[in-house]
């Protein structure tokens, strides 16, 4: 059976993707940011604050950037319809 999906929750989905972007850049960028402060200079080391700061920027951007796409689909889903997935019961295979 064909469905749409007819509305997306900004709120719901901004929070879920800010929270998943948020900790997967905490995966790479403290990894990577210690070992490219273990690599530099002394003189021209990158402040540690900057390792912490951009998951709190990934995740408050996140946020918003889903929160406005999903505002954006509800708006224009009645015009151009909305995602079509194909579902099947599975009690009826």
């Amino acid at each position: 059976m064909k469905q749409q999906v007819a509305r997306l929750s900004p709120h719901q989905n901004g929070k879920v993707f800010a929270i998943l972007m948020a900790l997967g850049s905490l995966v790479f960028l403290v990894p990577f940011g210690l070992i490219l402060t273990a690599m530099a200079p002394a003189a021209s080391r990158p402040p540690m604050l900057t390792m912490l700061v951009m998951p709190v920027l990934y995740l408050v951007f996140g946020y918003i950037w889903v929160a406005i796409s999903c505002a954006v689909y509800n708006f224009m889903f009645r015009w151009i319809g909305g995602f079509e997935f194909e579902s099947t019961n599975r009690g009826a295979l």
